[in-house]
This record gives structure tokens, sequence and C-alpha cells, in this order.
């Protein structure tokens, strides 16, 4: 099995014999899916209320922007303490966050939304390296990649679900319903993630994280360190980067949606067609994501080096879907464009943060995986926001997404460049 290709009952042989990661597994499943039912109802809020594609980029670049100031203190508090303490605290503010953004949406004030985004993203940067951080914790390292591949499938399982339940819930019942339902979310997430018991080495060696550590660089300072005397760690550190050039998705799925491919249907108002518009390109999202690490993990088993051979192939799956998009003539053609597009990304997405796992010691992994996310939100939210401020501006959203799917060949040829690094200086050989 080491080396072979991963089969579905791989995964459920996972999740049946590992309690905790079952744990860490349906937390997720439960508190993604709250956050995708709430998505769609705040960028057809957005447009409803401004009319603005840039009111979408805005919200996007406040939900992932924040992550990257965030990532460096992120990281050593993940580094300092308890990993699952830290990620409890962020699931219980985020149900109080969520919550008070029900009497903002129902009033239809948009600055407070915007404030209530960016603490709800603070809360994110502070879960998400604690999650990933722990994963090799919970598991043997030859389930790395099946853990990795789950995660990623469920994050896509969860968005198609939440964000086609999203537009209809929205539409049946209300905005309320679906940022009620968010809030429950993480309080369930809280739950299941008190009863993971799981070991934590690297508070073995860690002093206690106080006040003043907050701003102390010197943490950080090793941690940048830690990553650039080693040429190939950098390199997969900055993959993510390459997809958030990719993140004008989160702009242009929603315009297509609203403008080119509403869902007409009998008594349905013009605001409602665009929520199921959207919903249905969130969705097919969501179903290329979960369909590439089924694919994509087929394939590479367990070899390092066609995982990281997969993300050339990832990049330029993505790229095709993309200029796929920009041509579709009816929104099936779309939803399949999109799906071939997010498949690739998923791909990338798997291998990356599986090869990190493997090349990064534990002691350093929160700051590793922070500084992941950071350079991913940093390119994400410079690409959706002048995503946005070009539709604003006249620019044919078709066009935008042309643009998107030649941009995502850039990290492909950047990457295949850098697989001349394992070659040069060859890695030794490590045990799965």
């Amino acid at each position: 099995m080491a080396h072979g290709a991963i089969s579905l009952s791989s995964y459920w042989r996972l999740v049946r014999a590992n309690p905790n990661f079952r744990r860490l597994w349906l937390a997720q499943i439960i508190s993604e899916m709250g956050d995708w039912l709430y998505t769609i109802a705040i960028y057809s809020l957005l447009l409803e209320v401004t009319g603005s594609a840039q009111s979408v980029a805005v919200a996007v670049v406040l939900q992932i922007l924040p992550q990257f100031f965030v990532a460096p203190t992120a990281g050593v508090i993940n580094d300092r303490m308890s990993r699952k303490r830290v990620m409890i605290f962020a699931d219980l503010a985020r149900a109080v966050i969520v919550l008070c953004m029900l009497p903002a949406a129902g009033a239809g004030m948009v600055a407070p939304i915007y404030v209530l985004l960016l603490l709800a993203t603070v809360m994110w940067a502070l879960f998400e390296p604690g999650r990933t951080a722990i994963v090799p914790n919970i598991t043997e390292s030859g389930d790395l990649v099946v853990a990795n591949a789950l995660s990623s499938m469920t994050w896509s399982l969860t968005l198609a679900v939440g964000s086609a339940l999203g537009g209809v819930l929205a539409a049946l019942f209300g905005r309320g319903t679906v940022f009620v339902l968010n809030s429950l979310s993480f309080l369930v997430s809280a739950a299941l993630l008190a009863r993971i018991r799981a070991p934590e080495p690297h508070l073995e060696q860690a002093a206690p994280l106080k006040a003043h550590d907050l701003v102390d660089f010197s943490p950080m300072a090793e941690g940048m360190h830690y990553v650039r005397r080693d040429r190939r760690l950098l390199a997969t550190l900055l993959v993510k980067a390459g997809l958030g050039l990719m993140a004008t998705h989160w702009v242009l799925l929603p315009i297509f949606g609203e403008r080119i491919f509403p869902v007409r249907a009998t008594g349905l108002e013009t605001r409602d067609a665009g929520m199921l518009g959207m919903s249905l390109l969130m969705g097919s999202r969501g179903i290329g994501a979960l369909l590439g690490p089924v694919l994509g993990g087929y394939w590479t088993g367990q070899q390092r080096a066609r995982l990281r051979l997969s993300i050339v192939f990832g990049f330029v799956a993505g790229a095709l879907g993309y200029l796929g998009l920009a041509a579709a003539p009816s929104i099936a053609v779309a939803c399949a464009a999109i799906i071939l597009a997010h498949a690739g990304a998923s791909v990338v997405w798997v291998s990356s943060t599986t090869l990190l796992h493997f090349q990064t010691e534990d002691r350093f992994r929160g700051r590793v995986f922070s500084a992941d996310f950071a350079f991913l939100v940093l390119t994400g939210s410079i690409a959706s926001y002048a995503a946005g401020t070009l539709l604003d501006w006249g620019v044919a959203v078709r066009t935008l997404s042309a643009a998107t799917g030649l941009v995502a060949l850039l990290p492909a040829v950047a990457w295949a460049f850098s697989l001349r690094l394992w070659k040069a200086t060859p890695a030794p050989p490590q045990p799965l």
C-alpha cells in the first residue's frame, strides 16, 4: 500500500479505524457546510444592495487577505499552544461572529457585514494552520496522502452541497436561516474537536506563550530561516500562491450566475434566479474539487515524484477549464468547464499539502502552514480585487475568465522548472 494506488476503501478504513481523525473530519464537514450555506447569501445580498461586482470583490478580500497579516502570529500561536484548544476557541468565536451578521443582513447594511467578515477571517487564520498541522499527529505517515485527499474531497463536497443548498434555502426561507445554521455548525464542530485525544509533541519543547511573544518576531525569523535553508521546501511552500492567481473565480462565478446563466423558473424573482445560477456554478466547483483528489490519488499513490508531477497537470487542467468557461454557450458547458478547472486545482492543493507534511518537522508545521496559506491569500486577494475592479470598469466577464486560464499556465511553467531541484540535490530516502 505504501506506493500503490489509493483505493476508495483506503478512505473508509482511515475514518473507521481512527477515531481522532474521524472527529476532526466530521468537524470539518459540519463547519464547512455551514460556511458554504451562507456564502451565497452574502454575495447575493451585496450584489442586490450595491449592484457592483467590486462589492463582492471587497467581501472576498476581507475573507482571505487578513490571513496574510495574521499568519505569522497564528503560526507562532499554533506552535506554542495546544492546537486543539486554538481550534476550539476559533470555532466558538466564529459562532458568535456569524450570528451577529443576522441583523446586519436583515437591514441590508453592507459595512457591518464587511467588519464581521474580517473578524471571521482572523479566526479562520488561527484555526486552519492548527487543523492542517495536527493531521500527522493523529495519522500514520503512510496515511498522510489519504488523509489530505479526504480533507480536500470533504471541502469539495461541502462546497458542492452547501453552495447548492445555500441558494435554495435562502430563496425559500430567507437569508437569515443560513446565518443561524452556520453559527450552529461551529458549535457542533467545537464539541467534536473537544473529544479528540491527540499527542502534541511540539508542546514538549515550547515555552509557555506570553502576550509579548505575539510581537516577538524571533520565532517568525526562525521559521523563515528554516524554510530558506531548503530550496525544495521553499518551492513547495509557494505552490499555493499559484492557486491564488485563479482566485478570480470568487468574483467570476457569482457574476456568471447572476448575469450570464441565471436559472429561470416559474414564480422565481430575478434575484432568486441569480442565486440559483450562482449555486449551480459554485456547486460545480465543489464537484470538480471532489473528483480531483480521487483521480489524482489513484495515479500518484504515495509516490513523491508523482505527487510533484501532478502539480503541473493540475495547473494545466485549471487553465483549460477557465478557457472553456470563457467560451461556454450554456450553463451545462460552463459547469463542465468549472469541474475540470477545480479538479486540477484540488490536485495541486492535495499534492502540495502532502509534500509539505513530508518535508516539515512538527515543531515548525504551524509556521510553515501559516506561511503556506499567507502566500495563497495574498495572491488570491490581489486577483479577486482586480477581477471585481475590471468588471466594474466594463471588462467582459468572459474575457476575465479567459485571462484567468492563461495566467494559470504561469505557475505550471514555474513549478515544472523547479522540479530540477529534486534532480540536482536529491533528498535522502525517508520511510513513509
